[in-house]
């Protein structure tokens, strides 16, 4: 089929919807590092230069999917939060399960995962000022709101030890995420020497941990 320029608003709009679209169910199948400009163009049938037109680069169609995969898994926090924290229970209690509680829904989302690893080695390093700037403008929105879930179940936690502790989960989940998804070599070198198996972590319980003890330290000074 030729190709058709997009006219109308409505139709730039349904076009650019599209490029997001694929670019989404591709990362259902393969991690972010290999999803190329080419393929995305191929599956949505559109030239790379077209494609080009709606995103200026393969980052800017990746940095929006990561504000969207950001607001859904939001969306849902709340609920997931208000589900796994005895509002009753002592502080230290609470804390615990707000940690277990936001692992949990991150080991849930490794498509989010994958992205925020991604985010500062890759995916901000081939956009314009403009498109950083609206991202950049995203995510603190993003925080904010992370902000007020942690404070509305946490309020022992003052508003900028919940900023930085907000901040402190994507730099976790980013790192950890890395180091948790082993390439086939090392899954065969773990397999052949069974030993080496002990330096393989799991993304759950090493982020969980690791938010339980910020939280406490936090806390903890927070109290004095």
């Amino acid at each position: 089929m030729p190709f058709q320029r997009a006219r109308s608003d409505e139709q730039r709009a349904a076009r650019r919807q599209a490029i997001l679209d694929t670019a989404t169910a591709m990362l259902t199948e393969m991690p972010v590092a290999r999803l190329s400009l080419n393929e995305l163009s191929r599956r949505v049938c559109l030239a790379k230069s077209n494609v080009l037109r709606y995103f200026e680069s393969r980052e800017a169609v990746l940095l929006e999917l990561l504000d969207v995969a950001s607001r859904e898994w939001l969306d849902h926090l709340d609920g997931d939060l208000a589900a796994a924290v005895d509002a009753d229970a002592p502080l230290s209690e609470r804390a615990d399960q707000l940690a277990a509680a936001l692992a949990t829904s991150l080991a849930d989302r490794p498509v989010l995962c994958d992205l925020v690893s991604a985010q500062a080695a890759v995916l901000e390093r081939n956009v314009s000022p403009r498109v950083a700037a609206e991202y950049k403008r995203a995510a603190l929105a993003n925080v904010g709101v992370l902000v007020r879930l942690l404070c509305a179940r946490l309020p022992e936690l003052t508003e900028p030890d919940a900023v930085r502790f907000g901040g402190a989960v994507l730099l976790t989940t980013g790192a950890v995420w890395t180091h948790t998804q082993p390439s086939a070599a090392m899954l065969a070198a773990y397999e052949a020497e069974p030993a080496l198996a002990v330096l393989r972590i799991d993304f759950t319980d090493t982020v969980r941990e690791l938010f339980e003890v910020l939280l406490t330290g936090l806390l903890v000074r927070a109290s004095r």
